[in-house]
């Protein structure tokens, strides 16, 4: 059996519809946000009852932002995630700590909005064991993603990374063969393309989106 040729995360899920949804499209991995100021943040007890129907089935990963020990611990005990996915500053030697403390593997986002920012893939080649590549956000911006900006896709175009990666940023189930074909990404990641209010997640654009990164 030939494996897909693109593979997709659903991001910020918060209701069980939302996740069926998700399920049924085959999406790779669900993503579940603690960062408390987002619309789309929820409890790990939340996260935990939610992502249920999808153990066996997608990868469960945490969305966090710069978090403490305390709140990794929290993730760790009662969502036992697949994943971590760390979308702040977070160091390497932080990547390294939260895989340590939480068994869970790590996704480490970049922001990016020129070829320079791409350096820092490099540093995390040996502390994530994914990256993705997200769209800075303005400085003035209270979330660090989940914003529906896109960069300069091409950006990425021919890159080789030692990690698997993902493409994010403005993605929906109209662009999403775009951004594909001009990056090179296996993975993509959505969240606020896949919503008709903010924190408000269609199961018919998350099937949409699915389907088209099926016909990929």
């Amino acid at each position: 059996m030939s494996m897909p040729r693109l593979s997709a995360k659903i991001c910020g899920l918060s209701t069980p519809e939302a996740v069926q949804a998700a399920l049924i499209g085959k999406a790779a991995y669900l993503g579940f946000n603690f960062f408390a100021k987002s619309p789309r943040y929820v409890s790990a007890e939340a996260a935990d009852r939610l992502a249920r129907p999808a153990r066996g089935k997608s990868r469960v990963v945490a969305v966090v932002v710069d978090p403490d020990d305390a709140l990794v611990e929290e993730i760790a005990r009662i969502l036992k995630p697949d994943l971590i996915q760390l979308h702040g500053k977070e160091t390497p030697a932080r990547a390294h700590a939260v895989a340590a403390r939480t068994g869970a593997d790590i996704i480490k986002v970049i922001a990016v909005s020129e070829a320079a920012d791409l350096a820092p893939a490099r540093e995390f080649d040996n502390a994530a064991h994914q990256l993705m590549f997200d769209t800075k956000p303005p400085k003035d911006a209270v979330l660090p993603g989940g914003n529906g900006a896109r960069f300069d896709w091409t950006l990425l175009s021919g890159r080789r990374f030692q990690r698997p990666w993902f493409v994010a940023g403005g993605l929906d189930p109209w662009n999403v063969a775009e951004a594909a074909a001009l990056s090179g990404a296996p993975l993509v990641d959505v969240s606020s393309g896949v919503e008709r209010g903010p924190g408000l997640k269609d199961p018919a654009l998350i099937a949409a989106f699915l389907d088209a990164v099926r016909r990929v």
